[in-house]
C-alpha cells in the first residue's frame, strides 16, 4: 500500500499541475490535432524526481496520437517547465504522461445507466 503523500509532495504536484496545464493550453489545440488535452492530476514521488502526469483527452477518439505527440515531445515539456519553475525547484522532475481515464469510465456509467 503506497503511503500518503507528504506536504510538499502535494504543493509540488499542485505547482506542476498548474504550470504544465498553462504550457498546453498555450500551445492550443492545433499542437495537439485539435483535441482538448486537461492536466487532470500530478502525483510526485518522494524525492520529487519523477512526475506522473494524468492527462484527460477530449474527444476521446484522439487519445493514442495525442499521448505519442506528448511522449514525442516530452523533452521540450520538461524544458519549458524548467523555466517557470526554475526558481521554486532544484530539479525539474522527469514527466511521465498517463492517459486519465475517469472521464470515460464516467461516460460509460452513464450510457449503462440510460439503458
Amino acid at each position: 500500500m503506497e503511503k500518503p503523500a507528504s506536504t510538499r509532495q502535494l504543493k509540488v504536484a499542485r505547482e506542476i499541475q498548474k504550470d504544465l496545464a498553462e504550457i498546453i493550453r498555450a500551445k492550443g489545440m492545433g499542437a495537439f490535432g485539435g483535441a482538448l488535452v486537461t492536466v487532470s492530476e500530478v502525483r510526485v514521488s518522494p524525492d520529487l524526481s519523477v512526475a506522473k502526469v494524468f492527462v484527460s483527452i477530449f474527444p476521446s477518439e484522439k487519445q493514442g496520437p495525442v499521448m505519442q505527440l506528448l511522449e514525442e515531445n516530452n523533452k521540450a515539456l520538461r524544458g519549458e517547465l524548467g523555466h517557470v519553475v526554475a526558481k521554486q525547484f532544484r530539479i525539474v522532475p522527469e514527466l511521465n504522461f498517463l492517459l486519465d481515464t475517469s472521464l470515460d469510465y464516467a461516460e460509460h456509467i452513464e450510457e449503462l445507466l440510460k439503458k
